[in-house]
């Protein structure tokens, strides 16, 4: 954290960009349902991996959660149980890989890796029929992709491509509620999060609060016609962590 006020002390503007970054993908959240951490994470690592995972679960956990008190009464939690119960066994695989196998220096490698490969499943449409055992295994893969980026989205709508959005939105937000809660556990058991991790995510707070006062004016404007471009500039920032990563 003090390698980022630093930077923060030397350029304000710097500070600025966080917000609006947080406030564009509060935005997104608030107005479809998902979608914070992959607008979100891998523009955040390219300023400083100091700010993801876990800041961004952080939010997450806040965004998700709101949305999934807002629609309470709609969600199906005889879904939720069960992906949450894949997202543990996730968190936990990704818990042990963090411990042992990832360094702090070779962490922008990785964590380009898997931003890359939650584009790659967003934009091949590859869909799998709704049912228990897809369900938790796309939980079990959100959990550990959310785990290490904070992007754990991706997996979990292949199941719920199908589905109005209407209807798998309340669930999604109470799943994400629940695995964001769970991978930051499993963070703070492993050592990758500390105190320090949810004073930069009280930094971010304001953009958050931001974008859900617009996204109550202007969430109905919000479709998936968006979707290409945050794919897009999701996919270009997941590149460039990779070529950080190996330079």
């Amino acid at each position: 954290m003090q390698g980022f006020l630093a930077h923060v002390t030397a350029s304000p503007a710097l500070a600025a960009l966080v917000l609006v970054i947080v406030f564009a993908a509060s935005l997104v959240q608030f107005g479809l349902g998902m979608g914070f951490g992959l607008t979100a994470a891998p523009l955040l690592a390219l300023i400083d991996p100091m700010l993801v995972p876990v800041p961004a679960l952080f939010i997450g956990f806040l965004t998700s959660s709101w949305g999934a008190w807002r629609e309470r009464g709609a969600i199906r939690w005889a879904e939720v149980v069960p992906a949450a119960f894949g997202r543990l066994v996730g968190v936990a695989l990704a818990a042990a890989v963090l411990s042992v196998a990832i360094t702090r220096e070779a962490f922008s490698l990785v964590f380009g890796i898997f931003v890359g490969l939650a584009v790659l499943l967003s934009v091949t449409g590859w869909r799998l029929d709704f049912s228990r055992r897809n369900l938790v295994a796309m939980a079990v893969v959100s959990g550990v992709m959310g785990t290490i980026t904070s992007v754990g989205a991706p997996p979990l709508a292949i199941v719920y491509q199908a589905r109005p959005a209407r209807e798998a939105r309340p669930t999604l937000a109470a799943f994400f509620a629940i695995g964001c809660a769970i991978s930051l556990a499993g963070l703070f058991a492993t050592g990758w999060a500390t105190g320090r991790d949810a004073g930069l995510a009280l930094m971010m707070l304001p953009g958050v609060v931001a974008g859900a006062v617009v996204a109550r004016r202007i969430g109905t404007r919000l479709d998936s016609r968006y979707r290409p471009l945050l794919l897009t500039v999701a996919g270009l920032a997941s590149a460039l962590l990779i070529l950080r990563g190996v330079a």
